[in-house]
């Protein structure tokens, strides 16, 4: 996230659509020597044009601002919302930039859930005591025909049971029926939570892909995406990854 507090007024935005002088990869390289002198700490990843002239996307820890071409207004914690579509341009684009290379993943370490032919392929972060979790355990009833790899993420800072419910899910002897079992019924995984189980290992990576909200969901196309997604989105997204 971005560490200096902040406000760019509609006025002082839309007094940025000036148009360019410099060319844009120049104007590209400007503004993010301006933000980096400014925000030494800001890990800037991408500078990108917007769909509005004079305004600029970054990409930087993880999260989309806008900026004017010489980085002196800023627009944080906004959506760009295309109003024809009613597409929230800014997802769609963090979800983009958030693109995870599938076949690197450890699926060793997560629950393994194989339903019809299994051939499709699909990643899900969630948190034992997620309500929206459990919403999105609901929708996967109703898709089939893939693999659904769960890794236990629990969000301590929202959930503090649910690091030990996970590790219970884990050390049980029937590890996806404990996990749908709770998940579904809500009945108490009751095995001990004192085996050897990944629970760090899958903080620690869900920290290097920047997974700060369950359900996430990673598909086979390596594109991510947050929220507990309907049935029928989640095919959609599971076709798109097929093509």
């Amino acid at each position: 996230m971005i560490r200096p507090t902040f406000v760019a007024t509609g006025a002082a935005v839309l007094a940025a659509s000036l148009a360019l002088l410099a060319s844009p990869a120049a104007a590209n390289d400007a503004l993010r020597k301006s933000l980096q002198s400014r925000f030494p700490d800001l890990g800037i990843e991408q500078v990108n044009k917007s769909p509005i002239p004079g305004l600029w996307e970054v990409y930087a820890d993880g999260q989309i601002f806008y900026a004017d071409d010489k980085g002196d207004h800023v627009l944080l914690n906004g959506m760009l919302v295309d109003t024809r579509t009613r597409t929230n341009l800014t997802d769609e684009r963090l979800s983009k930039l958030r693109t995870i290379d599938f076949a690197s993943l450890p699926l060793d370490i997560a629950i393994k859930e194989v339903k019809g032919n299994g051939k499709r392929k699909l990643v899900v972060f969630s948190d034992a005591d997620c309500p929206f979790c459990k919403r999105l355990e609901k929708s996967l009833l109703e898709v089939t025909d893939v693999t659904v790899y769960t890794f236990l993420y629990p969000i301590d800072k929202l959930h503090p049971q649910a690091n030990e419910r996970s590790r219970r899910v884990w050390c049980s002897a029937d590890r996806l029926r404990a996990w749908k079992d709770w998940m579904l019924e809500g009945r108490n995984p009751t095995a001990a939570a004192d085996c050897d189980n990944p629970v760090a290992k899958v903080a620690a990576l869900g920290e290097k892909y920047r997974v700060n909200g369950t359900p996430t969901l990673v598909f086979s196309n390596g594109r991510t995406v947050p929220g507990a997604l309907g049935a029928k989105d989640i095919e959609r997204y599971l076709n798109d990854a097929g093509k």
